[in-house]
């Protein structure tokens, strides 16, 4: 961490700095009292995921099911690649309290096993899961996190070997398959005292012949077109297009919909994936806002978007047909 350019004055800061963090009253006006549509009153639907997708061979060519919020289940060159993995039923430092599901996730966990790799974007708590880690880690599974994160595998008493470091642009590999760091902009913290103690990242997954994006969690930033004039074109995207607020201080680190499709282009991206929305209610905007507004900004680019339902796979070499089921969750 100290090595790092980035690791300032004991935390780690943004190439392109946000802007200060506004409490307004506005704001708060809006987070108590607005009037968005943040939780669906109907059924969000979602396919079941059959155990034998973690028991028989995983899938060669690119194959990507989302699990909902930030969960994606990977499967390339033979290998098993969940990215920010997160099957509790709150993302809260207690389970009593704290942004509930919206729907249940599509396997049980108890089933969920041979998975070789974890990608871990950050520390929050919608992303990086201790009961899901644990179980995972149980497995044998392997993590590649950011730079500091490892510090809550060490108290989870999680094998280091087990526990892979990375900073920006590092890369790792299993078997044909390149696991790389590549930059965001975020932050991290679990607790009071921790801002941005670790750091937070993007991944990007390089195979023989398909290659898969993962943004984590981020604001738009100049550094995605970087990412994909050296390690693009991307076959499949995985951008998150939700969560995001009012200030410019939320938008400096939290990406809207228009700014996905625009990170998805300078990504260089064939097919995006929407991610980050739909599970959990985080922000102040409506449940379905993000893709609705993905939909239009995909449509002006000439982007090919897919719309999975949580728990449906897509292949990013075969043809997908989309189907607008969030319009009949009312």
């Amino acid at each position: 961490m100290q090595q790092s350019s980035l690791f300032q004055d004991g935390a780690f800061v943004n190439v392109e700095r946000q802007a200060p963090t506004e409490i307004t009253w506005e704001f708060l006006k809006e987070q108590f009292f607005g009037e968005q549509k943040r939780e669906p009153d109907g059924v969000i639907p979602v396919v079941p995921v059959a155990a034998d997708v973690f028991t028989g061979p995983a899938s060669q060519a690119l194959k990507a099911t989302w699990f909902g919020h930030a969960t994606v289940l990977v499967e390339l060159e033979g290998k098993r690649v969940f990215v920010d993995p997160v099957f509790s039923e709150r993302v809260s430092p207690v389970t009593y309290v704290g942004p509930k599901r919206l729907h249940p996730v599509p396997i049980d966990l108890a089933k969920v096993a041979n998975v070789d790799a974890v990608v871990i974007s950050h520390n929050h708590y919608d992303h990086l899961d201790e009961a899901t880690t644990r179980h995972l880690a149980a497995g044998g599974t392997h993590f590649y996190v950011p730079l500091g994160v490892g510090i809550h595998f060490d108290a989870w008493g999680i094998a280091s070997e087990q526990v892979h470091e990375m900073a920006w642009w590092q890369e790792a590999e299993i078997g044909n398959l390149k696991i790389i760091a590549t930059p965001s902009r975020h932050y991290s913290g679990r607790g009071l005292l921790d801002y941005k103690r670790t750091q937070w990242a993007s991944w990007a997954l390089v195979g023989q012949q398909e290659r898969a994006f993962y943004s984590g969690d981020s604001g738009y930033s100049k550094l995605f077109a970087e990412i994909g004039e050296k390690l693009g074109p991307f076959d499949l995207n995985m951008i998150k297009i939700g969560a995001y607020g009012p200030t410019q201080a939320w938008l400096d680190i939290h990406m809207t919909a228009e700014n996905a499709v625009r990170t998805h282009q300078d990504l260089r991206g064939k097919k995006l994936l929407p991610v980050h929305w739909a599970t959990f209610n985080l922000a102040i905007h409506d449940w379905d806002e993000p893709i609705r507004r993905t939909i239009k900004a995909a449509q002006e680019s000439n982007s090919t978007l897919l719309t999975p339902k949580v728990g449906q796979p897509v292949l990013s070499g075969a043809a997908f047909t989309n189907e607008a089921w969030w319009v009949g969750v009312k």
